[in-house]
C-alpha cells in the first residue's frame, strides 16, 4: 500500500515538474513573441492590413523679380506595387513580364522588387504619361498609381548653377533648391486604408487622407533678362577663346542684390544627368584664384584710407624692386619712370602697388582685407561657396606683403571680389550679396522679405569716391580701355594673373583674365566681374579677354535699366555736343575750315597736304570746343609710289612700326597700344605704296 502511494507521489511530481517546464517553455515563447519579435510582427501585421500611400506635395515656384517663372512643378504618375495583394494573386511572373515589356525595364529586377516583404514599393517614378497610361488600362493586381510632382526648368539653360537640380523624391540636391529646401519642398502627404484578410477595404477602420502642403514660392533678385544679356556674352567670349571655366556675375552694388551669375561649361537642369558632374560647378561661388590686379583696388583702398597715398602722390618705377633677396617686375620688366599714383593704378604698376603695400604694412593690410570679406563666406544664399584661402598672417613676411599688394599669394572667389568691389560702389560699406527676394506661401503672402544687409563700413565715402574716380582713369586712360561704354562714365580694373600648378609655383602657360568694375562711376548701379580660366589665343590679358564681355554686358544692362547717359562732369553735361565731320581724302585747309565750322579744334599731325586719317572717326558725338586730330599724307589721293612688301611687325613697339612703315611710304593704322601682335594686310604681301597698314597693339603686361 505505501509502495503505492509512494508511486502516485512520483507519478504526481513528474507531472507538476512537467507542468512547470512546459509552463515556462510557454512564458518564455510569449515574452519572445511579445516582446523581442513583437515589434517586427506587429509591423508584419500591419503590412498585411494596411495599405500607406505617399503622396508628394509640390515644390514651389521659383521666379525672377519680375515673375517670370524658373522653375516649376509639373505633375507625373508614379507606379507602385502592393505586395502582398499581388502575392494573393497569384500572378506575380504575368505582371512582371506585363509591367517589364510597358516600362522597358529589367523582367527580374520588377520580379524581385514586387515579391518583397514590405507593405510597399516603387516600381517607376514619374513615368512617361503615354506608359501610365497602358497600365492603367490593365487593371493588375497590386499595382497602383499616384501623382507626383518634378522639377521642369522651362528656361533650360538659364541660371542653372543658381537653380541646380531636385532629385526624383521631390528633393533639392544643388542651388537655390537645396539651399531653401524646407521651404520649397513642402510637406508629404500620405493616403491609409485598413484592409482586411481578403484584401477588402474595412469600412469602420482606418481610412485617411492627410493632405500634402504644397512648398513655398521664391522670388529672387535675378533678373531674367540681363541673366540673358550676361550669359549671352560669356558663351560668346567661352567659345571663341575655348576656356577651361569662366563666371560672370553682375549685382546691384548698393543692396547686394544678385541681378545675373553664370559659370562656364554649364548643363540643363531638365536633363541633368547628361552632362559631365563638373558643369554643374558653380565656378563664381565654388572655386578660388589668385586675382591678380583686379586685388589692387583694395590694396588702394587701404592705402588712401590710411592716408599712406594720395592721388596726386608721385612713384617712380624703374621696372622692378627689390623685397629682401627677391626682385619683382612690372611685366616684361616695362620700366613707367616718375608717376602719380594716379597713374600707378591706371598703368596697373606692380612696382609702385608693391611700395604702396610695403608701406601700409602687415598688420593693416590684413585688418582691411579682412574687413573686406576675404577669407570668410560672403553669406550668399547657395550652397558650397569657399572661403578663399588667404596667406597666415602668424608666417606673412614682407615678400608676401608685396605680392599680396599686386594680388598673388591669396585666393578669392569671384563673389568675393565683386562684394569688394561694391564697398567702393556704394560709398564704403561691405554689403552681404543674396539672391532670394522673397519668400510667398502657396496662399500668395509674403512670409519674408530680404532688406539690405549691411555688414560692416570698411572705407570712408571720401577714400570711395577718390578711388571711383581713380579706376573711372584706369578705362579712359589705361589698361582698361576696352570696358569703355560710350555715354556712360566706367570705373574698373583689369587682372591678368598666373595660374597656380598643381606642384607648386606658376604655370608659364596658362593664366586667369579678368575685369572688375562699375557703372555710372559717380552713381553706380551696377558691379560686374567677368573671370576667364586659361582663355587660349594671344593676348590673354583681362584687358582684352574679360573686358570686352564686361562691356557688352554693362552697355546692354543699363540700356534695359533705362539708366540715362551721362556726359563726364555736371558741367560738360549743359554744354552742347556736335557730329565730327569727315574730311578724310580733304586737302588741308578745307579739312581745318570744315573741322572749325563745328565749333571744333584741329590738330595736325605729319606732313602733307591730304587727310588720310581723324580721331575722333566721323559722325562721332563729341561736345563743342572739343579737338579732333587729323594725320597728313604725303601722298596725293590716287596716287601710287610704286609696289610694296609688307614687313612682319609683329612684336616691335607703334614709334619703331610708324618709322618702318614711312620709311616705305605707307601710312600705319594703329588700334590699342602697346606691342604689335596682328596687322592687315599680312607680311609679305605686295601692296600700292601711299596704302593703309591697320596694326594691332596690346599692353605688354599689367
Amino acid at each position: 500500500m505505501q509502495t503505492t502511494r509512494l508511486l502516485i507521489r512520483k507519478r504526481i511530481a513528474k507531472l507538476f515538474f512537467l507542468f512547470i517546464i512546459g509552463f515556462l517553455v510557454l512564458s518564455g515563447r510569449l515574452v519572445w513573441v511579445q516582446f523581442v519579435k513583437g515589434a517586427e510582427l506587429t509591423e508584419k501585421a500591419i503590412q498585411n492590413r494596411m495599405r500607406d500611400i505617399p503622396v508628394e506635395s509640390k515644390r514651389g515656384i521659383i521666379y525672377d523679380r519680375n515673375g517670370n517663372e524658373l522653375a516649376i512643378s509639373i505633375s507625373a504618375d508614379s507606379i507602385y506595387v502592393i505586395p502582398a495583394e499581388l502575392k494573393r494573386s497569384g500572378q506575380e511572373k504575368e505582371v512582371a513580364a506585363q509591367l517589364a515589356g510597358i516600362l522597358e525595364m529589367d523582367e527580374d529586377s520588377i520580379y524581385k522588387r514586387i515579391t518583397q516583404n514590405s507593405s510597399f514599393e516603387w516600381i517607376k517614378r514619374q513615368a512617361e504619361p503615354e506608359k501610365s497610361q497602358k497600365i492603367r488600362g490593365l487593371d493588375l493586381p497590386g499595382i497602383g498609381m499616384t501623382e507626383e510632382s518634378r522639377r521642369y526648368y522651362p528656361k533650360g539653360t538659364l541660371a542653372s548653377h543658381i537653380l541646380g537640380i531636385s532629385g526624383i523624391d521631390n528633393t533639392g540636391l544643388e542651388g537655390i533648391d537645396q539651399y531653401y529646401n524646407d521651404l520649397v519642398g513642402g510637406t508629404k502627404g500620405r493616403i491609409i486604408i485598413e484592409h482586411d484578410a481578403a484584401n477588402r477595404p474595412i469600412p469602420e477602420a482606418t481610412h485617411k487622407y492627410i493632405a500634402p502642403i504644397d512648398g513655398a514660392n521664391l522670388v529672387l533678385t535675378i533678373d531674367e533678362t540681363i541673366q540673358y544679356i550676361t550669359e549671352r556674352e560669356l558663351d560668346k567670349m567661352f567659345k571663341e577663346r575655348n576656356a577651361k571655366s569662366a563666371a560672370a556675375i553682375v549685382m546691384d552694388p548698393n543692396t547686394g542684390e544678385i541681378l545675373a551669375m553664370a559659370s562656364r561649361p554649364d548643363f540643363d537642369p531638365n536633363n541633368y544627368n547628361d552632362y559631365p558632374a563638373a558643369n554643374r560647378r558653380n565656378f563664381a561661388i565654388n572655386d578660388v584664384y589668385e586675382p591678380g590686379s583686379t586685388m589692387k583696388i583694395t590694396t588702394a583702398s587701404m592705402a588712401l584710407e590710411e592716408k599712406v597715398i594720395t592721388p596726386e602722390s608721385h612713384l617712380f618705377c624703374p621696372g622692378h624692386v627689390k623685397v629682401g633677396k627677391e626682385t619683382i617686375g612690372c611685366s616684361g620688366d616695362k620700366a613707367h619712370g616718375d608717376q602719380t599714383f594716379t597713374k600707378v593704378v591706371e598703368n596697373s604698376c606692380n612696382v609702385g602697388f608693391v611700395k604702396v603695400g610695403l608701406e601700409v604694412g602687415l598688420d593693416t593690410y590684413f585688418k582691411y582685407i579682412k574687413a573686406f570679406g576675404f577669407g570668410q563666406v560672403t553669406g550668399i544664399d547657395l550652397p558650397g561657396e569657399a572661403t578663399g584661402i588667404l596667406v597666415n598672417p602668424k608666417n606673412a613676411k614682407q615678400i608676401d606683403l608685396a605680392t599680396m599688394s599686386m594680388g598673388q599669394a591669396n585666393a578669392v572667389t569671384p563673389i568675393q571680389l565683386v562684394t569688394a568691389a561694391s564697398v567702393v560702389a556704394n560709398g564704403g560699406n561691405l554689403i552681404k550679396p543674396h539672391l532670394v527676394k522673397q519668400v510667398i506661401d502657396n496662399e500668395g503672402q509674403v512670409i519674408k522679405n530680404n532688406e539690405p544687409q549691411i555688414v560692416r563700413r570698411v572705407i570712408s565715402a571720401e577714400t570711395a569716391a577718390t578711388l571711383a574716380g581713380i579706376l573711372e582713369g584706369v578705362v579712359t586712360d589705361g589698361t582698361g580701355k576696352n570696358a569703355y561704354i560710350e555715354g556712360y562714365r566706367v570705373a574698373g580694373k583689369t587682372g591678368t594673373a598666373q595660374k597656380v600648378a598643381p606642384t607648386g609655383g606658376y604655370m608659364s602657360s596658362e593664366y586667369v583674365a579678368s575685369f572688375l568694375g562699375f557703372a555710372p562711376a559717380d552713381k553706380p548701379q551696377l558691379a560686374c566681374i567677368v573671370v576667364v580660366d586659361a582663355p587660349q589665343g594671344y593676348p590673354y590679358y583681362g584687358g582684352w579677354v574679360a573686358a570686352p564681355p564686361f562691356r557688352e554686358i554693362l552697355k546692354d544692362s543699363l540700356r534695359y535699366l533705362e539708366v540715362p547717359a551721362q556726359g563726364l562732369t555736371n558741367k560738360e553735361d549743359s554744354r552742347e555736343q556736335v557730329l565730327v565731320p569727315d574730311v578724310v581724302n580733304l586737302p588741308l585747309a578745307e579739312a581745318i575750315s570744315t573741322i572749325n565750322n563745328r565749333g571744333l579744334h584741329v590738330k595736325v599731325s605729319g606732313t602733307g597736304n591730304i587727310v588720310w586719317q581723324q580721331t575722333p572717326k566721323p559722325q562721332t558725338k563729341i561736345y563743342r570746343g572739343s579737338q579732333v586730330i587729323i594725320s597728313l599724307s604725303p601722298f596725293e589721293a590716287g596716287e601710287q609710289n610704286g609696289e610694296v612688301t609688307v614687313p612682319d611687325l609683329q612684336g616691335k613697339s607703334m614709334k619703331e612700326v610708324a618709322r618702318i612703315l614711312a620709311d616705305l611710304g605707307l601710312h600705319l593704322l594703329p588700334e590699342g597700344y602697346g606691342l604689335a601682335y596682328e596687322q592687315i594686310p599680312e607680311a609679305g604681301k605686295v601692296i600700292t605704296g601711299g596704302s593703309s597698314v591697320k596694326v594691332n597693339f596690346q599692353p605688354i603686361g599689367e
